[in-house]
């Protein structure tokens, strides 16, 4: 049910497989129908889909447009970072290759077909493969069974394509008079380029850009947008025009659910899950659920719970494994204004790369890049290596960046405007922790800012954010304290402009990662902020 490329996939992988079974594939569009621009991929993530067929490696060979840089344009800089091997292809060619593989192989399709999304309408089939998007019909039925949740993001994009061409994947960040606007742009033919747009709410709507009616059917897009938009990055892109395609604002939203089958209904790509558009393919996480559903349906062919449940079992983690790379990509989206604000262009663009992976993986992969990086900051601090940068703190001197158990333990009993931030465990929490962070700034601004913000518990993501919480807002140098630090992480923070200061909490007792401390007593002496309590 549904014919975008991992349904059809499956669909194909299947037929192929076993010319006896009939497949039928329902979309209820018309066969040249197609909504969005084009479609990437990361060249280290295909092996499996190009083992089980062909048809995308020779479509991305024949149509596609190969490269290997990520450029960050930043205030008039153009910065690249190399080893990024991606390759894209309009989504209209790809959905045509795969139309023609699978009658090849003898699959029924019926386009233009309204299929019930009631499974029990479609009672005369063995399997129902449920791979209608991320507005699946399917999954709404089956909702007290598969249980779905859903996150919103608080950014706004927008999807165009461009007859400008890229070079390869680019991102451009043009401050203009209603706020901050980001593009991912990258080529998808030899005169076409991807061209979607991220803003937050408040630029949004200072541009006036919240007048398009989203609730329409689709077809209609919003033109006074493209006008915009083409306005404000013309130096960008030469001129060029924006294209239209059902182009209209939105803000993404990341679907999970509890289990992805149901009697004989197995959801598949969107349906099931997505992530963030700026970490990968929707398409290819679809057409590796399309791998791995046909694969365990073939090796329990006579057993149909056996295979949905072996199909859930080797997907789940690899998707779940994507999601939560995702989610701090997506939250650095929501946040790039301040960051463009905040940091020069190679730290920005360090910032940027490093929002799921450390230094020394990106040094692997462009060893340059991470060497302008690390030049820029030996440049800024005396020629230093970030680790050995001293810093002082009102009257106290540091002499490195990595604090010891021993210069943990005098700061929490240090009576000198240090605050203690316990970080949560997830970001709906935040805007709270944001809030006492604040009371504590307001507590002692009788005595001048407070010299040190260290944050502590919680996850790597919310840590971070509440560090530069305190480092971007409220302009207070910070620490940030975890268990078992590395000096890849370490550097990584304090190259990327994410804390002043870090620190292990390995020998430290009364700090937990949860975030509560041990002996709450020696917390609260020492001044500590968590648990809805600031002081100072």
């Amino acid at each position: 049910m549904g014919g975008g490329p991992g349904g059809l996939f499956f669909a194909t992988l299947i037929k192929q497989a076993d010319p006896s079974v009939e497949v039928t594939v329902f979309e209820r569009n018309r066969a040249e129908d197609t909504f969005g621009f084009g479609v990437v991929f990361s060249d280290a993530t295909l092996a499996g889909i190009h083992g089980a067929d062909p048809v995308l490696r020779t479509g991305l060979a024949d149509h596609g447009r190969h490269w290997d840089d990520i450029e960050i344009r930043l205030k008039g800089r153009r910065i690249r970072c190399g080893g990024n091997g991606m390759a894209a292809i309009t989504r209209k060619t790809l959905l045509q290759l795969l139309h023609r593989r699978a009658a090849e192989v003898g699959v029924d399709l019926r386009f233009s077909s309204e299929v019930p999304s009631d499974p029990w309408q479609l009672a005369d089939y063995d399997l129902i493969v449920a791979a209608d998007g991320a507005n699946s019909a399917f999954r709404g039925r089956l909702a007290d069974v598969l249980v779905p949740e859903v996150e919103v993001a608080t950014a706004k994009f927008i999807w165009f394509g461009t007859s400008y061409l890229f070079d390869g994947l680019t991102f451009v960040h043009e401050h203009g008079p209603h706020g901050t606007f980001a593009v991912h742009g990258y080529p998808i033919s030899d005169d076409v380029s991807t061209f979607i747009v991220e803003t937050d709410e408040e630029s949004w709507r200072a541009a006036g850009l919240d007048e398009f009616d989203t609730a329409q059917p689709p077809g209609p897009s919003d033109e006074k947008t493209r006008r915009y938009l083409e306005k404000l990055f013309a130096e960008q892109i030469d001129g060029h025009e924006l294209l239209v395609n059902n182009s209209r604002w939105g803000n993404f939203r990341t679907w999970r659910t509890r289990r992805w089958t149901s009697g004989n209904v197995a959801l598949l790509g969107d349906a099931a899950h997505t992530a963030h558009f700026s970490v990968g393919s929707g398409t290819k996480m679809a057409m590796e659920d399309a791998v791995a559903l046909a694969g365990s349906v073939l090796e329990h062919r006579d057993d149909l719970p056996s295979a949905l449940e072996a199909y859930e079992e080797a997907r789940r983690p690899s998707v779940e494994k994507i999601q939560g790379s995702a989610r701090p990509s997506l939250s650095w989206w929501e946040h790039f204004g301040r960051y463009h604000d905040a940091f020069e262009p190679t730290q920005f663009a360090f910032h940027f790369m490093s929002r799921s992976i450390g230094k020394e993986r990106i040094a692997r992969r462009d060893p340059e890049f991470i060497g302008q990086v690390e030049r820029d900051w030996r440049a800024g601090h005396e020629d230093r290596d970030p680790l050995e940068t001293p810093l002082r703190l009102g009257e106290r001197e540091f002499a490195g960046r990595r604090l010891s158990t021993a210069d943990i333990e005098e700061l929490k009993g240090a009576d000198s405007g240090y605050v203690w931030l316990a970080a949560p465990d997830g970001e709906a929490e935040l805007p709270g922790a944001y809030g006492r962070l604040a009371e504590a700034v307001a507590t002692v601004a009788d005595q001048g800012a407070p010299a040190l913000a260290a944050v502590h518990g919680g996850t790597p993501l919310t840590r971070s954010l509440l560090a530069e919480q305190a480092r971007l807002v409220h302009g207070i140098p910070a620490l940030i304290v975890e268990d078992g630090m590395d000096d890849d992480r370490a550097e990584t923070l304090l190259l990327s402009g994410r804390a002043d200061l870090v620190g292990s909490l390995s020998d430290v007792g009364s700090l937990g990662e949860s975030g509560s401390p041990s002996d709450s007593r020696s917390l609260e002496e020492a001044g500590a902020l968590g648990e809805g309590e600031a002081r100072a």
